[in-house]
Parts: C-alpha cells; sequence; structure tokens
C-alpha cells in the first residue's frame, strides 16, 4: 500500500501523455533522437581512449620536408616545416584548427600504423612552398572527418585565411 501515491502519479502521466500525443509523433520523436545520435558519432572529435597504445616511443626516418615522409599520406596542403613551422607545429603568427581530418599511414621504420591528425594552420596566406597532395584513404565530402579537401580554418575561423598542414601523431592503430 505504501507504493499506491507512485501508481496513480504514474496513471495520471501516462492518461495526460496519451491524450496530448498520437503514436505517429511520438515515432517521429523517437526517429529524430535515433538519428541524432547516429550523427554524433561522425563527428570529428578526438578521441584519444580509441587508441591501443600511445605514440611515445615513435621511431622516425626521412625528411619531414619532403611529400614522401611517411606522415604525409593523406596530407592535402602546404607543408608547415617549409613555411616556418614544422610537422607538428604552426608558424608564428597562425593558429591551428580546432578540426582536423583523420589518416592511418604506415611507418616504415617500426613497421607499425599509426593515426594522424591533420591540422590545417590558419591566420597568414597560403605558404607557397612545399606543396603535397596525398589521397591515400580520402573519402567523399559525405565523410568529411576522412576528406582532405575542405578548407578547415573555415570550421573554427572563419575569417581566418588557410596557410599550411601539420600532421600529428595521435595514436598506434590497434
Amino acid at each position: 500500500m505504501a507504493i499506491k501515491w507512485f501508481d496513480e502519479a504514474t496513471e495520471i502521466f501516462a492518461r495526460t501523455t496519451a491524450r496530448s500525443t498520437s503514436r505517429r509523433g511520438f515515432l517521429g520523436g523517437l526517429g529524430t533522437v535515433l538519428i541524432g545520435a547516429g550523427a554524433a558519432t561522425l563527428l570529428p572529435v578526438y578521441r584519444g581512449s580509441a587508441f591501443a597504445q600511445s605514440a611515445s616511443t615513435l621511431v622516425e626516418e626521412g625528411d619531414p620536408n619532403s611529400c614522401e615522409y611517411w606522415r604525409y599520406c593523406a596530407i592535402d596542403g602546404f607543408l608547415c616545416g617549409c613555411c616556418g613551422g614544422s610537422a607538428t607545429s604552426c608558424p608564428p603568427g597562425t593558429v591551428r584548427s580546432d578540426i582536423t581530418w583523420i589518416g592511418t599511414c604506415h611507418n616504415p621504420a617500426d613497421g607499425k600504423d599509426y593515426v594522424i591528425s591533420y591540422n590545417d594552420c590558419c591566420g597568414k596566406e597560403n605558404c607557397g612552398r612545399c606543396i603535397c597532395q596525398r589521397d591515400q584513404g580520402d573519402s567523399p565530402m559525405y565523410r568529411p572527418q576522412s576528406s582532405n579537401d575542405i578548407n578547415w580554418c573555415a570550421g573554427s575561423h572563419a575569417d581566418m585565411p588557410y596557410h599550411c598542414s601539420l600532421s600529428v601523431v595521435i595514436g598506434v592503430k590497434g
């Protein structure tokens, strides 16, 4: 008898809800929520826990200012190393874009595959040196997190032009 109030409250809530909604309206709302939840996983977000191990013991060889450098397997743009920065840092006077595209590149020095985040550096006119366009794993525009054909500066710094691109190792493919 102690939960009689709960039963009555539940009945009142259910009857009120049934009077004010329809099955089609409920199913439409439920479908909207499910589609929205599914689409949220498509956003280009860094998920550090998604990788098997860290890249702290990374062994590298080769010239980071060459398009043939292993990290640049999916790059499209000017290399920041030729523009006053490095493979992992923006040149002075530019800022790193908050959104990126990603790729998976094979490092011949240790035989492992690494997940690479390609960030655009924004704030100055394009560098014009060391242009590289390697499209390994590039996806169509409807999968933007894997497409290298987007000006990523426009997504986080609307008024800033593109300058160059970085390639940051974010983890080992697991």
